[in-house]
């Protein structure tokens, strides 16, 4: 039996703006879940992730994610000059944790 090595994690500066190009397709939903945990501790409120045209696939990944995300307030197309349904402009908002203790 061989012994497998976990592959060394890589680093991404966190930026207002993702793009997935040259993320493996295995790595993608792991790096887009950290990468709205980095970017929301770096402060960031309004996020673009670009995923391709293609057929649809990342971009239905993409907002699984979004979707499930505490702190995403919005997710849409971005606009054509942005990169059309080939990006994700997504707002953060607070976390229903932080509304929750805000309301008490």
């Amino acid at each position: 039996m061989e012994d497998f090595e976990e592959p060394e994690p890589f680093r991404i500066p966190i930026e207002d703006v993702l793009d997935l190009h040259t993320i493996p397709p295995r790595d993608m939903r792991a790096v887009v879940e950290e990468y709205l945990i980095e970017a929301r501790k770096a402060g960031f409120r309004a996020l673009r992730i670009i995923h391709g045209r293609g057929i649809g696939v990342q971009r239905e990944m993409v907002r699984s994610v979004l979707s499930r995300t505490d702190g995403v307030a919005d997710f849409s197309d971005a606009p054509p000059e942005a990169g059309g349904r080939g990006a994700t402009v997504v707002t953060l908002g607070s976390t229903a944790k932080a509304r929750r203790q805000s309301r008490t």
